[in-house]
């Protein structure tokens, strides 16, 4: 058993708040022993249930495959009845963003067979929160069920997946209440990763229901075939809390199995079986031995692109297609749960908004925030690169590779950190020549025999590894520069109640200090003040979220109020004379 398994292991956490212990000295690891970390982290994902006394259904479960599979037969009923149907991805952050892909990767996928495109996603904050943090939205049960009446509102039958890793975003539990009050029309679907007993009970706002109650409605009408709940533990976080990695992944294997089951069902005369669904999930198994087969050329990027975000440089990812996509995605979760600049990492894709293809259209208008074409990053970055900018390439053989060429060339003109991450296979293999165009050229070869009956498999198995590629390059930068503490992203930005909760629970844990005592030093923290006041003190969760939002070092700075007994202005002079947290805290501790 699995030590995270264990009854007596953090017993007050659900499984998506618990530390993992194979990342406990994460903070303290070199690069390649970062990638080994995540390597086994993204492996719990597959992890089968080898003892018969655990508490958890895993995603190669019986139970899990059975639920994937009635799912599959849903999907595979909307795409008989394309005028009257509807499915629905929805979430919040890297859920919301996993929902867009998919929808995106799937109606294409549709429009190329001439068929009816019937997927839409709903992401809380808009299209906006494609780009940026946009996390207040969360905690809007309402809203969640406002945009969705809107987004089915002429449809006879939807199927509806609302994510919540943690089953605990309030915006998610408003649709999944709307659907089950409205069964005649809705399917609805819960995707998390903790068990219904852990789902969060604590109030939300306007709306009569916790959302352990929604997801015990769930399993209530799952017996009946109404509802669908799949939620097999895939172990806690590299680092604590931070769905946009394993969670992320996690979403987007269960979902892509279901969806494209249902779509062979119709257009392959597919049987759906539990074996054939079996047969994937050892399919996505086999990719990520592929990826992390890489491992020495990935931590030799992470290395590099620690190096940058030390040096106060940037991280660019210039992408084609959907790996263009992912890297856009993984560079804007970097800034809440980091607490990093916004220009740190930034992701470009080839065209910009007419390749993303969101329902929003082109949001350039909104702000620089919003430049996201290759064309952008020539005419506004490009000028200012610097020997401390990386740049990463992230394209496939199947792209226009005299195109990735010219751009190399042109941005090799004003820089050498130029690096590559490339998806062939076998038989097809990028020209060496062509790789010598970068001072790094992150290589994977997929065998072509695992794709011979589905080549849309491939497709996704590039995204899936890329994201892993990505998330490791970005999360072991952000470790390296001393943004984790342990394997705790301290630094992350307190946008909503769920990680105001998060936050004052690490206070807690780091300094053996109340929860009064540790909300008191966030609370300080957050409005700048050495005392509360009475107003302060008597304003709700919501208010201080949006005061935070405003403002960087939020937890470090409480952190260092709490082991050191100081006051405010010492734990800023502490932490401006030591950047590296971990040693901004040790400092505290000596002189304590």
């Amino acid at each position: 058993m699995l030590h995270w398994e264990q009854s007596g292991y953090e017993p007050s956490l659900p499984i998506t708040e618990k530390s993992n212990p194979i990342t406990t000295d994460i903070d303290r690891a070199d690069p390649k022993e970062i990638v080994q970390m995540l390597q086994k982290c993204d492996a719990e994902i597959f992890e089968g249930t080898l003892h018969e006394d655990s508490m958890y259904q895993k995603l190669n479960s019986c139970s899990v495959i059975q639920t994937m599979v009635d799912i599959s037969k849903r999907v595979e009923m909307i795409l008989k009845d394309p005028e009257n149907g509807l499915i629905v991805l929805s979430g919040c952050g890297t859920s919301g963003r996993i929902a867009f892909l998919l929808a995106t990767s799937f109606n294409r996928w549709l429009a190329a067979l001439h068929e009816k495109q019937i997927y839409s996603y709903i992401i809380a904050g808009g299209d906006k929160a494609l780009l940026t943090s946009q996390e207040a939205p969360e905690d809007n049960p309402s809203l969640g069920a406002l945009m969705l009446d809107k987004a089915c509102s002429d449809k006879k039958h939807v199927l509806f997946i609302g994510i919540s890793c943690g089953l605990s975003a309030p915006f998610v539990a408003g649709q999944l209440d709307f659907c089950l009050n409205n069964l005649e029309v809705f399917t609805p679907v819960l995707i998390g990763f903790n068990p219904v007993c852990m789902a969060r009970t604590e109030p939300m706002r306007d709306f009569p229901f916790h959302f352990r109650k929604v997801a015990e409605r769930m399993s209530e009408m799952q017996k009946h075939q109404r509802a669908f709940v799949l939620n097999p533990a895939v172990g806690p976080e590299a680092v604590t809390g931070s769905s946009r990695m394993k969670g992320g992944s996690a979403t987007k294997v269960m979902l892509e199995i279901v969806l494209l089951t249902g779509h062979e069902a119709v257009y392959s005369k597919k049987t759906i079986t539990p074996d054939g669904v079996s047969a994937l999930v050892k399919m996505y198994e086999k990719a990520h031995e592929v990826t992390y087969s890489q491992s020495n050329n990935l931590a030799a990027l992470v290395q590099k692109a620690g190096v940058s975000l030390q040096e106060k440089g940037h991280v660019y990812y210039l992408g084609w297609q959907t790996l263009g996509i992912i890297g856009i995605i993984d560079a804007s979760e970097c800034i809440p749960t980091f607490g990093a600049g916004f220009e740190d990492i930034r992701g470009f894709i080839s065209r910009g908004f007419s390749e993303m293809n969101n329902k929003e259209g082109d949001l350039s208008s909104v702000g620089p925030h919003f430049f996201i074409s290759h064309k952008d990053f020539v005419n506004t970055f490009l000028p200012c690169l610097s020997g401390n900018d990386m740049v990463i390439f992230l394209f496939s053989v199947n792209d226009n590779l005299n195109e990735v060429s010219e751009l190399a060339k042109c941005v090799g003109q004003n820089t050498s950190n130029l690096h590559a991450l490339i998806h062939d296979f076998e038989g097809h293999c990028v020209p060496e020549s062509f790789r010598a165009l970068f001072m790094t050229a992150l290589s994977i070869t997929w065998p072509s025999s695992l794709y011979k009956q589905c080549s849309v498999l491939m497709n996704q198995h590039w995204e899936l590894s890329t994201k892993w590629c990505l998330n490791a390059i970005s999360t072991g930068a952000h470790i390296l520069k001393g943004k984790v503490y342990k394997n705790y992203m301290i630094d992350l930005r307190v946008t909503n109640s769920k990680l105001y909760r998060r936050a004052i629970r690490m206070l807690q844990r780091f300094t053996n200090s109340t929860q009064r005592q540790s909300e008191t030093a966030l609370l300080k923290s957050i409005y700048d003040v050495e005392e509360l006041t009475e107003e302060i003190s008597s304003t709700d969760v919501t208010q201080h979220t949006l005061a935070a939002n405003q403002k960087d070092q939020v937890v470090p700075t409480a952190l260092v109020i709490l082991q050191s007994g100081c006051s405010l202005a010492e734990a800023k002079s502490h932490l401006d004379a030591h950047p590296v947290i971990r040693d901004a805290v040790a400092a505290c501790l000596r002189l304590s």
